[in-house]
């Protein structure tokens, strides 16, 4: 009896481990299988009729194809290409030349079109062309550092828009305008509230410096689209203040009532008649606080121009895809270098002529999607009596 319980038992043990060992060889079999597919068993690469490269060289080869596919006529496409690969680190690779990565990335931008589009228009795998993508995004980051600066960090020079009647002599230490705008993005869930702005959408508020040329002298992409602009403001002086273009002693910058009337950043006053668009569609401005907030407005709208050729020039930003927060920042200061390129490129540019031929002019894509500003109390300083003497001044000549 006990030989026959050995037995059945000697018997369950080797039925046990021939099962043992049939799992094993069906898991091995399986990781194969998954090794196999995901490594040796590749499609072939495709042949499409017309490369990526063939058709960036066809848009390039007529100003239209270029302009509406690039947002950029044929030769600034290409002193971009060069600029981008001397000094900012653009490379070919084995299977795609800097001509056809640059191409995809602006039409990307400018369009905007999805990885999936470029996929399919490129005919590239989604990690290729998300390769691509991050090249060119990274040279234009480099380049961000170089151009999104003060021309002249001094601030030497009058702008002849200073010169004009309405501003001469009075506005003639200032050296540009300041604001934030709201920009789309997505985000998880976890960052979803605290991107949400007073419209419902979740953004990135981006505060900019720019001059009366349109140019950007400084941007701080990032913080989330609840925080309020004198936030953004503080931690660009502080936390950035290596970079940040601070006025010279007697200058000033142009802030709406976002900001706080402080040495340096000139606000409006606080419950008078603002807008340009209020004093047109309305009666002339009366008395000293609305004839300044007039001629505040007129001179401050650079910022608001420049916003609107920036969002209306590439698309992208009317909606990022949803890259990873970081990356959505990067694209943001990338769009703003391809922003001041092409202003100093010498080129002239539509969107740009339009602003340059009607100075009031102001695109729509401005105001979409943006927040009125949070009014802050005026601090007591000596800004707001240099603000006082400048109204009175006015209102006496007109």
């Amino acid at each position: 009896m006990i030989r026959r319980l050995e037995r059945a038992q000697e018997e369950l043990s080797a039925d046990l481990m021939a099962d043992e060992e049939e799992d094993e060889f069906i898991l091995g079999m399986y990781q194969f299988a998954v090794h196999f597919d995901k490594y040796l068993n590749r499609a072939e690469y495709r042949t499409p009729k017309m490369t990526g490269l063939e058709w960036v060289h066809t848009k390039l080869a007529t100003e239209k194809g270029s302009y509406n596919m690039f947002r950029m006529h044929p030769v600034m496409f290409f002193t971009l290409h060069d600029l981008l690969v001397n000094k900012y680190g653009l490379k070919s690779t084995t299977r795609s030349c800097t001509y056809e990565t640059l191409g995809m990335f602006l039409w990307m931008v400018g369009a905007p079109q999805s990885v999936r589009q470029a996929e399919d228009r490129f005919e590239r795998s989604l990690g290729t062309v998300s390769k691509m993508f991050n090249r060119v995004l990274n040279s234009l980051v480099r380049l961000a550092a170089d151009i999104i600066k003060p021309v002249d960090p001094e601030f030497r020079t009058l702008h002849p828009r200073l010169r004009n009647s309405r501003f001469y002599p009075y506005f003639n230490n200032c050296i540009g305008a300041i604001d934030g705008t709201h920009v789309h993005c997505v985000v998880p869930n976890d960052m979803f509230v605290q991107h949400m702005c007073r419209k419902g959408i979740t953004t990135q508020n981006v505060m900019a410096c720019c001059d009366f040329d349109m140019r950007f002298t400084f941007v701080n992409a990032g913080w989330p689209g609840s925080v309020h602009d004198m936030r953004v403001f503080n931690d660009s002086t502080t936390t950035y203040s290596a970079v940040f273009p601070h006025p010279p002693q007697g200058k000033y910058y142009l802030v709406d009532s976002g900001y706080v009337n402080q040495q340096g950043y000139l606000a409006p006053y606080k419950g008078s008649k603002y807008h340009l668009q209020d004093f047109r569609d309305g009666p002339e401005p009366e008395g000293k606080e609305e004839i300044f907030n007039y001629a505040h407005s007129s001179l401050r709208n650079v910022i608001e121009r420049s916003f609107g050729v920036l969002k209306m020039k590439w698309r992208i930003l009317q909606k990022i895809p949803p890259y990873a927060p970081h990356k959505q920042s990067r694209i943001i200061v990338a769009c703003m270098a391809l922003h001041n390129f092409m202003r100093t490129s010498g080129i002239a540019d539509k969107h740009f002529h339009r602003c340059d031929s009607n100075e009031n002019y102001v695109p729509r894509q401005a105001y979409e999607d943006q927040p009125p500003p949070e009014v802050v109390d005026d601090a007591a300083n000596p800004m707001g009596t240099f603000r006082d003497s400048l109204a009175y001044a006015l209102a006496s000549r007109s």
